[in-house]
């Protein structure tokens, strides 16, 4: 071979093995980013997230009733069967029986905050936070919002913590790839995976319901612990599902929760902004007597006096398309914006009036009654409801139409009500053939009836009428 050749082939093949060389040492140091359409690393994402997701035991205290037996006289006028229990019973005083729930979280601070489902705390006499390596820790509450169903603890761990960082669930897309951890059913760290169904759902659950769907397994037990996008972050808390469906979870968008995580974090009551209109769908029909080229937006049907709508200079027949620059596709939408929204703040709104679009500047107020739900009278009967007169602070931070009435702001779970089908936001009219419109009047017809009886009640559910019916336990 000529010497020269033999020399230019040499030096080629050192040229490519140095080229090779340098291609796998910049692929070794070169982190590996997921590329939108790409299915992640789940066992990487598991692996990095898994010991931000903690264990939630709560225990609160529950009286024991002792049996109560009816009383059916005999022949001497006494049951012997009743006497002797009465003689058993007699002078046992009631006891506290402790109840037990179970329920996830995930570390969002190194040093022991954690975010989880109001739910799954409320009302605890002690709550207690295991990690994934097994350590115990009693935790103090922070700071709870029952309306978006979110809660902060804080634990006094020795060293800081592995905290999962919070994305930014606006920049989800729906067919996403989503993971979720938790411990459903007390099986600790159980790693699920799916895609994003939809956003946007509302449930019915609250007045602030804006749920990201996934098909990601949920099930008890996860509650309160994070979903996670393929980047790794979190940007959902899972919260609900339905039971007869599968594969149809529910998580509260991280964007909401970051909204108010300061004041959870400080121990604050939590603050919302304040618009004070009542706003109703836009239909088809509506959209073409205002001259709309779509059903869009959020149409004023009232606005309340003193209101900052008011000193803006809103009206009804007024059609909100815009607020602070994010469009209103519905009325739902409305008041999670606004609520959204810091107190005090100047925003604008772009608004459809006489059929020309202007826009008005508005500062907001603070939500009436701020710490619970905005209420006057409240009662709750046998039948697993708590209700209230509807107000219009009420009805704008629910999306519902104010009119005089008794609203529902709670069901209790496996009740009576709530297996009828009532939901929160329902609207009492009648209560058998009594019309109502107060608590008081609402009280009084459920006053009248006996354990044991149906009661039926007709009520009003956005644009529906129906009926339901239960047994009162």
């Amino acid at each position: 071979m000529n010497p020269r050749h033999y020399w230019k082939r040499l030096a080629a093949a050192v040229l490519a093995l140095s080229l090779s060389a340098a291609t796998a040492a910049l692929a070794a140091v070169t982190p590996v980013r997921h590329v939108a359409g790409q299915t992640p690393n789940f066992a990487k994402l598991a692996e990095d997230l898994t010991p931000a997701v903690v264990n939630i035991s709560s225990r609160k205290s529950a009286k024991a009733h002792l049996p109560q037996f009816p009383h059916q006289p005999n022949r001497q006028g006494r049951d012997p069967f009743e006497d002797f229990f009465d003689r058993f019973y007699r002078g046992i005083p009631e006891h506290s029986q402790p109840q037990e729930s179970l329920g996830s979280g995930v570390i969002i601070s190194a040093g022991g905050e954690i975010l989880t489902n109001y739910h799954v705390i409320a009302d605890a006499d002690e709550i207690t936070v295991r990690l994934s390596d097994h350590h115990h820790y009693k935790a103090k509450v922070l700071g709870t919002d029952d309306k978006l169903d979110v809660a902060v603890l804080k634990i006094e761990a020795k060293g800081p913590l592995h905290a999962a960082p919070l994305g930014d669930s606006d920049q989800t897309r729906v067919g996403e790839w989503v993971m979720a951890i938790g411990n459903p059913f007390g099986l600790e760290r159980t790693v699920t995976a799916g895609i994003i169904s939809a956003k946007g759902r509302v449930i019915g659950s609250g007045p602030y319901d804006d749920f990201l769907q996934t098909d990601a397994s949920i099930n008890p037990g996860n509650s309160g612990g994070p979903l996670i996008d393929g980047r790794g972050e979190v940007i959902g808390i899972n919260t609900a599902i339905i039971a007869s469906g599968q594969g149809i979870g529910f998580a509260i968008p991280i964007d909401l929760v970051k909204s108010i995580l300061p004041q959870l974090q400080q121990g604050k009551k939590v603050t919302r902004g304040y618009l004070g209109v009542n706003v109703q769908t836009v239909t088809d029909d509506l959209a073409n007597s205002f001259g709309l080229d779509e059903a869009r937006g959020a149409l004023v049907a009232e606005v309340v006096p003193g209101s900052p709508a008011e000193k803006a200079g809103l009206r009804a027949g007024d059609i909100i398309l815009e607020f602070d620059g994010k469009a209103v596709r519905d009325m739902t939408e409305l008041p999670r914006l606004v609520a959204g929204t810091a107190v005090g703040k100047t925003v604008q709104l772009k608004l459809l009036r006489d059929g020309k679009k202007t826009a008005k500047s508005v500062t907001l107020a603070r939500l009436p009654a701020e710490g619970g739900t905005p209420s006057t009278e409240a009662g709750t009967s046998s039948g697993g409801l708590a209700v209230q007169d509807l107000t219009p602070e009420y009805a704008e931070s629910a999306g519902i139409p104010y009119q005089a009435g008794v609203v529902v702001t709670s069901v209790a779970p496996e009740s009576t009500a709530q297996a009828a089908g009532i939901r929160v936001n329902d609207l009492i009219r009648q209560v058998n053939e009594k019309k109502v419109t107060t608590v008081q009047e609402y009280d009084a017809a459920m006053a009248h009836l006996k354990k044991g009886s149906t009661v039926r009640l007709l009520l009003k559910r956005k644009e529906a009428s129906l009926f339901v019916a239960f047994t009162l336990p």
